[in-house]
């Protein structure tokens, strides 16, 4: 009996586990798209050819390494954008809006 508690325990610490390691390989493609999607729209009002865009979509994405959260990736987009007079409201919008966007094409 105590061995069949031990083996459900078990089960579900591995089920748990794969749950876990699921949901972080979802957002880490989440993150990435929402990225590409930020990239894109940030080359369009750069006027980027399509090789620039697809440079600018790694550094991105890239950036988005550099610590936890958004901030690093919009720190990134304003300083990118400081001469178009973006608002940092309008940024941020738009980094949620392609959030959402990421998100729904994983669901």
């Amino acid at each position: 009996m105590e061995k069949n508690i031990v083996s459900s325990f078990e089960d579900r610490k591995k089920s748990f586990e794969k749950k876990f390691a699921h949901d972080e390989e979802l957002q880490f493609k989440i993150n990435a798209k929402k990225n590409k999607y930020i990239a894109e729209w940030v080359s369009t009002i750069l006027e980027f050819k399509e090789e620039q865009k697809n440079q600018y979509i790694q550094e991105v994405i890239k950036a988005d390494f550099a610590e936890v959260g958004d901030e690093d990736v919009f720190r990134k987009i304003k300083s990118d954008l400081s001469e178009k007079n973006i608002d940092d409201s309008e940024i941020r919008s738009k980094m949620r809006e392609f959030n959402e966007k990421a998100k729904s094409d994983f669901m």
